[in-house]
């Protein structure tokens, strides 16, 4: 048994091998690997993105329905309090009183309830609260529905429909007050143009008034025009172009104007004189009337539209799938009802219009596939020419290991824009840092910036910042600078390795930093991008803890008018964990100052190990920046430390500008003034570095803090090579 099993796993190696064989000699497979890698990867990729869309647009639909809804609601409960107000005037009260009185006598005529007194003094003392409040008239309906009083002769007296009078009641002795929906009626009224016409739309806020006894003994309604606020309201919010919400009652039919009336009149949904509103049915045609669709079945044989169905059914939805609305527009649309006031409430969007992204996606996929089949296509031809090749490219990789009079001793550290290689040079013979773009990043705008880069560092001389020795290019057009070479540690592996520093050295590392910014500043540059990472302690000439800054990479020119076209306008530089509110907030106006908040953050993770905010995602970071109040070193360690210093570096990280040190300069003076300055001593420096020092603890001649330092100059990581440990 063993025999077998081993021969089946010596089966398995061998598979394995000769297919590791076959894909390393036939090189033009890979592009098709690749290709269809790459194809699958899109399709999922186009799922996700349609799935998203879908749970986007559900959002989006769910989200204006609300916000009109909303509206509605609070407009509707405004119109009832105005309503209770009326009913609750003592002097109407008792005018009311008399008429619903006098009304309810069986030998009351309409004339005379027209020519007593109680109605002309209750039209009087009514006409300036309808007047203020923008009203269109009212009415008094008694127990009975009949109607006491109005603005209007015609009504008076008349007795309303008993379901219809029953249905107003049954509102108002639940409630206290209501707002009818929308309806036809029944008087003649002023439309639009203001003639006198019947039918005409109207709704009513209605408030109960109560006898000497307490009960309710007739109501008040002010009459409401539904084109005006009603209508208005519901449009508040909508989406796209093609947008639309509007409301409908029990029967399905329109009871707020539609936004498509003249498009409705062109399709004959309604005749040329008269308006959607109580005109037309929220039914499906079955086919796109507005594609010029016409169906021989009756309107009012047509079914409701799916979300009507749903929503007078009492149930609220949302449906981006799609479904037909009242014109038989192929539309995505959510609903909800208000069992309160008898209609329910929907917003729909044309499904063309809000699927248009989706579109798009699918073309560029498909297109891009395509682009992709006929890229890996040109790779297979250009394989077999490249392979050919391959004897001249190892030539001019040996040859790309000279650059001028430089020559390249060890890769340190490589990033999508560049490469830094530890050189020296052919005549000093001194050990140089040489960083120079890499022939797959190079293009006109990392060309600009890297040669941008190295024209501003190269104007610092303060010893503090890194030295650039040479620039230019090769024959080959490869763009290059060289630099001191730097052997030490950056800041952040030596809190990552050593823990929190102790205060009088965290003074001394900062007033080196404040030295370098303070030249750059005096200049009018700002660095942008000052971190951990991009400060560096060495050994030089028998100093010990001697700082160095780097990656001028972001530096801003605050008066050259150019900077607009190596940066996007608003776009956030620097690193989250150290950047300033305002370069947050308004990345294009940062100042010196926003230099100094980013020395005290460093300053705060040297003294406490850790950084000033952290969170789960850099959103989290940067509202801490720029809302949250920072703890006090103190607190942070559960320990007293030095109060000057823990005082400095809270001032530098000041949310306001204003508020924080004038310069680099007097941020210097203070920390030179702070109780700890004298704490920590060359002696102390020169002691740690013996027991500490990059170069004895790992044995290698390069060290590993020089290549993360040299790294981090280009945004790199360091070579495979080098170990975490090491």
């Amino acid at each position: 048994m063993s025999g077998f099993v081993n021969a089946r796993a010596r089966s398995v190696v061998r598979s394995l091998s000769a297919t590791n064989i076959f894909l390393r000699r036939q090189i033009w497979i890979w592009p098709i690997i690749a290709a269809i890698v790459l194809g699958t990867i899109g399709w999922f990729l186009r799922q996700a993105i349609e799935q998203q869309l879908r749970m986007e647009m559900a959002s989006e639909m769910e989200t204006i329905l609300r916000t009109d809804v909303k509206a509605m609601q609070i407009w509707l409960r405004s119109e009832e309090e105005n309503a209770k107000s009326a009913a609750g005037n003592a002097e109407l009260r008792e005018v009311m009183l008399q008429l619903v009185e006098m009304a309810e006598q069986e030998e009351t005529t309409q004339l005379d309830l027209l020519t007593s007194e109680e109605l002309a003094d209750f039209r009087e003392r009514m006409q300036p609260i309808v007047d203020a409040r923008g009203y269109q008239g009212y009415a008094v309906l008694t127990r009975g529905g009949r109607v006491a009083a109005s603005e209007l002769n015609e009504p008076v007296g008349m007795v309303l429909p008993a379901a219809e009078a029953e249905e107003l009641w049954a509102h108002v002795d639940e409630h206290g007050a209501t707002v009818t929906r929308p309806r036809k009626s029944i008087v003649a009224l002023r439309n639009e143009e203001g003639l006198p016409q019947a039918g005409v739309p109207t709704m009513f806020a209605l408030a109960g008034v109560p006898d000497e006894t307490g009960e309710t003994a007739l109501m008040l309604g002010l009459r409401i025009r539904p084109e005006d606020e009603f209508t208005e309201i519901l449009h508040i919010a909508r989406a796209g172009e093609s947008g639309e919400t509007y409301a409908f009652d029990r029967d399905g039919v329109l009871i707020s104007q539609s936004r498509f009336d003249d498009q409705l009149r062109l399709i004959g949904l309604v005749t040329e004189n008269t308006d959607s509103i109580l005109n037309l049915s929220v039914r499906d045609p079955g086919r796109n009337l507005v594609e010029g669709f016409r169906t021989q079945v009756p309107r009012s044989q047509q079914p409701l539209t799916r979300m009507a169905t749903s929503a007078i059914a009492g149930e609220s939805g949302v449906d981006v799938d799609g479904y037909r609305d009242y014109r038989g527009v192929p539309v995505i649309g959510a609903w909800t009802w208000l069992p309160e006031y008898e209609f329910g409430v929907a917003t729909e969007l044309d499904r063309a219009e809000a699927y248009r992204p989706l579109v798009i996606l699918r073309s560029a996929f498909w297109g891009l596939f395509a682009l992709l089949a006929a890229a890996a296509l040109a790779i297979f031809v250009f394989t077999i020419i490249v392979a050919r090749l391959n004897r001249e490219a190892r030539m001019a990789e040996l040859e790309a290991k000279r650059l001028g009079q430089y020559t390249l001793d060890e890769k340190l550290g490589e990033g999508g824009m560049g490469v830094v290689y530890r050189a020296h040079h052919a005549m000093l013979n001194r050990p140089t840092a040489v960083k120079f773009l890499s022939v797959d990043g190079t293009n006109e705008e990392a060309l600009v910036r890297f040669e941008r880069e190295v024209k501003l560092t190269s104007q610092l001389n303060h010893p503090n910042t890194i030295a650039v020795y040479d620039y230019g290019r090769t024959d080959e057009g490869t763009f290059f600078y060289a630099m001191e070479y730097l052997d030490g540690i950056d800041l952040e592996e030596l809190v990552t390795r050593f823990g929190p520093q102790p205060p009088g050295r965290v003074i001394s590392i900062l007033t080196q930093i404040c030295g370098s910014l303070d030249e750059a500043h005096g200049q009018g540059l700002i660095h942008r991008d000052v971190k951990p990472a991009n400060i560096v302690l060495n050994r030089r000439g028998g100093l010990y803890d001697f700082v160095k800054l780097l990656d001028f990479g972001l530096v801003k020119a605050v008066d050259s008018r150019k900077q607009a076209s190596l940066t996007a306008s608003g776009s956030m530089s620097g690193t989250p964990l150290y950047l300033s509110p305002e370069a947050i907030q308004h990345p294009e106006e940062v100042d010196h100052r926003s230099d100094l908040y980013a020395v005290g953050a460093v300053g705060y993770y040297l003294l406490t190990g850790t950084t000033v905010f952290d969170g789960a995602s850099v959103v989290d970071i940067v509202r801490q920046h720029v809302e949250a109040t920072p703890d006090r070193p103190s607190q942070r360690l559960g320990r007293d430390v030095d109060t000057d210093l823990e005082n400095v570096l809270l001032r530098c990280l000041a949310k306001p500008a204003n508020e924080r040190p004038d310069s680099a300069n007097a941020l210097r003076t203070m920390l030179q003034e702070c109780k700890a300055t004298t704490s920590w001593s060359e002696t102390d420096a020169r002691k740690w570095w013996s027991l500490n020092s990059p170069l004895e603890s790992n044995g290698n001649t390069a060290g590993t803090a020089t290549v993360i330092q040299a790294a981090t100059v280009v945004g790199a990581e360091p070579p495979d090579a080098v170990s975490e440990d090491s």
